[in-house]
């Protein structure tokens, strides 16, 4: 059995392996020793750093090195022979730089993980690097703290991922902002905090949000919930009503196309949308609406599009971008979106 001393050492050069190097900064068995003893205390030969780094690669760490072969005289003999040279140590690492940038860019941008708890998960994934990747993304510690912390999310998280996982009942508080800038729970008429009963079928995130897509008791149609507003969760033993059961997924949930029917995560019903819209915007439409979207009749300017889409998200999209769209069907949809824009126009 190895000796406390013996652990030691070969989690000491792990840890430096990862601390220290990748595939652009190598380490040699001279470096590794050298840190050792500037940083551990720890004063061993070459080869032992040779045999550890072995005894590593035997329990599945993936290592890189470079083999050099020099004559060396043997001891023994006075012969000169072949030794083979081990250098240019690093650890291939589960994630790339990029790939961590990546995963770190998705938390900064994101609007519902309180800054505290944003902050310990992009350290967590800083550390999966090494010091060089953390130089370079010092900045994040200063991201603004722009909105009040809903901190029971990632417990919403874990309680809907098992009541998803095990086919059961939710119920929880749904909150509001009140001019105090704090989240309130949504009330009954008699004052007592509203509890809405849910069957949770998929989370989704979308324009930097969590969403619950679930079906409320007693209706029957698709819901959304923002999981930030959510509080006071808690699992219940109930089990929950088939999809298929529910008015809209009947055929289960087409996840990019329900979220390109969704794009501002309204419930409510869908349908076919012609609009006419300059052509300027066919990135726009194509960021919201996703491949779906059908092009006609262009011209120089201006081209047809349709689209299935939820009708309440259409007309606030419509509205929005009123200047360079213009809703031809259904007439419905254009009765509305005239409304709501002559509306706008009383307010000026």
């Amino acid at each position: 059995m190895a000796t406390p001393a013996k652990k030691t050492l070969i989690m000491n050069i792990l840890e430096i392996l990862r601390r220290y190097s990748d595939e652009d900064h190598r380490l040699s068995q001279k470096d590794i020793v050298d840190i050792l003893k500037s940083e551990y205390d720890m004063t061993i030969e070459r080869k032992s750093v040779r045999r550890n780094i072995l005894s590593l690669m035997e329990c599945g760490y993936e290592i890189e090195y470079s083999e050099s072969i020099r004559m060396v005289r043997n001891r023994a003999t006075g012969e000169m022979e072949e030794s083979y040279i081990w250098s240019d140590f690093y650890l291939v690492r589960d994630f790339t730089d990029s790939e961590l940038r990546l995963l770190i860019d998705g938390l900064l941008f994101s609007k519902h993980i309180p800054y505290s708890q944003c902050k310990e998960l992009v350290t967590k994934l800083e550390s999966l690097s090494n010091i060089y990747f953390r130089s370079r993304v010092a900045h994040i510690r200063t991201m603004p703290d722009t909105m009040p912390p809903n901190k029971q999310l990632f417990y919403t998280i874990e309680i809907l991922d098992e009541a998803i996982s095990h086919q059961k009942q939710v119920a929880f508080h749904y909150t509001s902002f009140g001019l105090d800038k704090k989240q309130h729970a949504r009330l009954n008429a008699d004052g007592s905090a509203r509890e809405y009963v849910v069957n949770p079928y998929q989370i989704a995130a979308t324009n930097g949000r969590y969403y619950l897509i679930c079906n409320t008791e007693p209706h029957d149609n698709v819901s959304h919930y923002r999981l930030d507003r959510i509080t006071d969760i808690r699992l219940m033993d109930t089990k929950s009503k088939p999809a298929k059961t529910i008015v809209g997924l009947e055929h289960g949930i087409n996840l990019p196309k329900h979220m390109a029917e969704h794009i501002y995560m309204f419930s409510g019903e869908s349908d076919t949308v012609t609009f006419r819209m300059e052509k300027h915007l066919i990135n726009d439409v194509m960021d919201w609406f996703g491949s779906d979207v059908v092009f006609s009749d262009e011209d120089a300017d201006c081209v047809i599009a349709r689209v299935h889409v939820n009708l309440q998200a259409m007309k606030l999209w419509a509205i929005q971008y009123s200047p360079y769209v213009r809703v031809l069907s259904p007439l419905s949809l254009v009765e509305q979106v005239k409304e709501a824009l002559h509306k706008a126009l009383e307010n000026y």
